[in-house]
């Protein structure tokens, strides 16, 4: 029988732009297509494409001008700021670049602050903590600080922390860009690892075609154009 799911993210006539001056500089044009749940998708294009501005209008964190995203049956871009804040702490793990951790908090404390926001007692969030950091393979590094660790352990404290509240959606934006190509592949890996076993759908942003063929889908922007989907 055929799978008559849902597609996890649909998105509607998607655009959107900025004001510079008196300028107005289209970024996104009315872009529509799914994701099904459990894809991994990644996003090419060139510097400027708007391949991080749609990641971050997947991910709640920018908003559109027109057009409808809804994510999980939940409509994200009729949310006010309050209702986006507490969807986006629910059901989005955010993996960057540049990690994003925060200096005077161990490991185990960076992976915590998703945590909390919730509702959670002290105990339930230190079980929480320490599966996602066995999760990504640092489960003897929790009390480390980020300038104790390697970049690539830094870069998998931010999965972990991604990864903490279970959320639906999993988005990456250039989470290889600042290491090396050894730590790149293991960080890689752990992303397919988690899309494949525990069936997150990840949805990440790259200009490495290395890294975009780990991704079941590619998909290139251009111009705020987006191609068809490709392999």
């Amino acid at each position: 029988m055929a799978d008559t799911k849902p597609p996890i993210v649909q998105i509607r006539n998607l655009s959107k732009s900025y004001r510079r001056g008196s300028q107005i500089i289209p970024v996104l044009e009315d872009i529509s297509f799914d994701i099904p749940d459990g894809e991994f998708l990644a996003l090419m294009g060139p510097s400027g494409s708007g391949k991080s501005t749609l990641l971050n209008l997947l991910a709640g964190i920018d908003t559109a001008d027109t057009g409808s995203i809804l994510i999980g049956g939940e409509q994200i871009t009729t949310m006010s700021e309050a209702d986006l804040a507490r969807w986006r702490s629910l059901h989005v793990g955010f993996i960057f670049q540049f990690y994003n951790l925060i200096p005077v908090l161990t490991a185990f404390e960076n992976v915590e602050l998703p945590l909390l926001l919730t509702r959670l007692s002290r105990k339930e969030r230190q079980a929480h903590v320490e599966t996602a950091l066995r999760v990504v393979g640092l489960a003897d590094r929790m009390e480390h600080y980020p300038a104790q660790l390697s970049g690539g352990q830094q870069q998998r404290v931010a999965i972990a922390r991604a990864l903490v509240t279970d959320p639906t959606i999993l988005v990456a934006d250039e989470p290889t860009g600042d290491l090396d190509r050894y730590s790149a592949e293991e960080i890689l890996d752990l992303i397919d690892r988690l899309n494949h076993e525990a069936g997150k759908t990840v949805i990440m942003v790259t200009h490495d075609p290395r890294a975009a063929e780990k991704a079941h889908v590619i998909r290139h922007l251009e111009k705020g154009i987006l191609s068809d989907a490709s392999r």
